[in-house]
């Protein structure tokens, strides 16, 4: 069986198109990950809050981070796309991100092969509005677990380039070839 976060390749145009793993539908109340050791989907759990992911999230696969996980990534689309959906990611910008007091940036990207949002370059591009209800999700979506999140700041396409590859270049330190 094929390993989302080992056996995918990040993509062969990165950093600036990544593949990205879907894990959760925009829409979703539920919080779904790649079990690490199986690479399954399984249920993290359901929001504690009536929030709603506000877009694709998943991963770069063969990414990793300071948080010991693979590098998240918000894709946005005007579709939603399904858990383990395999998708061309433009990298538009990144999320500066703390998570109960650990680093745990959000690229932002948008879905390479869908002609409503592909034009789009640098996260600058984005509706003000949409920044707003992304940053509003997640310093507010995990309240009720009393868990803190702060939103840095979100920064550029050539930032979150740099991020993506330091984190395809931790996991070839951390995962070598055998």
């Amino acid at each position: 069986m094929v390993h989302p976060w080992h056996d995918i390749s990040p993509g062969d145009q990165n950093p600036e198109i990544v593949n990205g793993v879907i894990e959760i539908k925009r829409g979703s109340r539920a919080k779904y990950e790649v079990d690490k050791e199986y690479g399954i989907l399984k249920l993290d759990r359901v929001l504690y809050s009536s929030f709603y992911y506000p877009a694709n999230y998943g991963f770069i696969p063969q990414s990793y981070c300071g948080d010991q996980d693979p590098l998240d990534i918000l894709v946005l689309s005007q579709v939603e796309l399904e858990p383990l959906c395999l998708v061309k990611a433009k990298v538009i910008g990144v999320m500066r991100m703390l998570d109960s007091g650990e680093e745990d940036d959000k690229i932002i990207a948008v879905a390479a092969n869908d002609m409503s949002v592909n034009h789009i370059n640098d996260i600058s591009e984005l509706p003000p509005h949409f920044t707003l209800e992304l940053k509003h999700f997640f310093e507010d979506y995990k309240k009720l677990e009393n868990k803190t999140v702060v939103i840095e700041e979100f920064q550029n396409a050539i930032l979150a380039r740099k991020i993506v590859l330091d984190s395809l270049e931790l996991y070839k330190k951390t995962f070598p070839k055998k």
